[in-house]
């Protein structure tokens, strides 16, 4: 009972991370095609913050990936490592169920 409840509270927490990450390459592929403006205030501070949640996350990604150039992996590495947790969270819960 206690382990589902954690699970389920691990897998919320991995969802809203995994949609930071997502609104966090929107942003910033609108502000490198200038469609927003990195000028205007809230979209500064809504950039600056979202890149202080997620960099200590992505930060060890990038070390370990290759240099690409100008794409940058580390986010997609994030969200495929984040629901490979869940998966294998689920797996370990489904193991301990007695029926």
């Amino acid at each position: 009972m206690f382990l589902a409840l954690l699970i389920q509270i691990l897998s919320y927490l991995i969802n809203v991370i995994v949609v930071l990450v997502i609104v966090q390459f929107v942003l910033s592929l609108l502000i490198a095609f200038n469609v927003v403006n990195m000028s205007n205030q809230f979209v500064s501070s809504i950039y600056t913050a979202l890149n202080a949640l997620l960099e200590p996350m992505l930060r060890p990604i990038r070390r370990i990936l290759p240099n690409t150039g100008a794409i940058d992996f580390s986010p997609l590495v994030l969200i495929v490592g984040l629901n490979v947790l869940i998966m294998i969270l689920s797996a370990i819960h489904r193991s301990t169920v007695v029926y």
